[in-house]
């Protein structure tokens, strides 16, 4: 059935975005999709991102967003990007390292020592090399959205300790890194999207999952988990990423318009990332939600063994080795 929902979509999607990049008075419309809420902070980035060009080009150019998920999921966004029917989706890293490998390195846990450090990777060179990766695969990266750090929600028991998680089925996004550390973790990792993640935890098809606190709440998962494990255990961004095809269009000065707007929207995203952190937790707090704070040592422990995955790999042991320098 989501084949056939899929295909469908595939079909319909180039009809409804062909005036891409072209519409009527020489306005330049870019479409951009994701599958978050519209009250979620990054989606309110990406409003900024909108009205921040709209205005430095007088006009010229605009932003057509798609929220919810209305053309898919984040693997089915990109895969529009790719074929030229979409113009920009945003992305998590997490899944974004099925494409692109040097993605990989933020799923690592407990790879950052704080927010700050997380910033200065995003923005300095090694973030800038990590966006440029995906020429070849027909994507460019153009910024990292703050998406906080992530941690564990559970129905039944909180999780204090990485024997807790011994043999719980886990929702994990599709990305082999998470999968990875549930596995390393002694838990059940179980990939579902997240649009379906709320059925599958009434449904018990899931005894939890992990994610960044405005997202556990945005999505109200926190009417089913009523256990919050605030372990911080990665810090995977958002990554806001461009078609090729769509960037080749452009011309230099809507180049430069655009780079300005993702750039006030980054800021504005940032700022409203921080002050949904404190509200969601405020919230999920005051609707009954228990949480705690485990020691994060023992979960260190028990994962450290991710890093070995990169010693074959010289390029990517210098990419963690450069993240943990700076």
């Amino acid at each position: 059935m989501k084949i056939m929902k899929f295909k469908y979509v595939l079909l319909l999607v180039p009809i409804l975005l062909l005036s891409s990049c072209a519409s009527e008075e020489d306005v330049t419309v870019l479409r951009l999709a994701h599958s978050l809420d519209t009250e979620h902070p990054v989606h309110k980035g990406m409003v900024v991102l909108g009205e921040s060009l709209e205005q430095k080009s007088g006009g010229k150019m605009k932003v057509q967003l798609y929220p919810n998920g209305q053309l898919g999921g984040e693997r089915e966004s990109i895969e529009l990007l790719q074929i030229g029917s979409l113009d920009i989706t945003k992305v998590s890293a997490g899944v974004l390292e099925n494409f692109i490998p040097e993605y990989k390195v933020f799923s690592i846990p407990y790879l950052f020592r704080d927010k700050q450090h997380s910033h200065n990777i995003y923005d300095g060179e090694v973030g800038r090399s990590i966006l440029n990766k995906g020429e070849k695969f027909n994507l460019q990266g153009l910024t990292f959205y703050d998406a906080g750090s992530r941690s564990f929600y559970t129905k039944t028991e909180p999780i204090n300790s990485p024997a807790d998680v011994k043999d719980m089925k886990i929702r994990v996004m599709k990305s082999n890194m998470a999968i990875e550390m549930i596995q390393d973790l002694g838990g059940a990792p179980t990939p579902i999207s997240f649009g379906e993640l709320y059925t599958a935890l009434q449904q018990g098809v899931v005894d939890g999952a992990e994610n960044n606190i405005p997202s556990y709440y945005t999505s109200k998962h926190f009417e089913v988990c009523k256990f919050l494990s605030i372990d911080e255990h990665t810090s995977v961004p958002d990554v806001l990423v461009i078609g090729t095809e769509t960037l080749a269009r452009l011309t230099d000065q809507e180049k430069e318009w655009l780079e300005e707007a993702v750039q006030e929207s980054k800021k504005a995203q940032r700022a409203l990332w921080e002050k949904s952190e404190k509200e969601s937790l405020e919230a999920v707090t005051k609707s009954g939600v228990k949480v705690n704070y485990p020691e994060k040592q023992p979960f260190r422990e028990a994962t450290k063994e991710m890093l070995q995955i990169f010693d074959e790999n010289p390029s990517m042991k210098k990419l963690v080795q450069s993240i943990q320098e700076n």
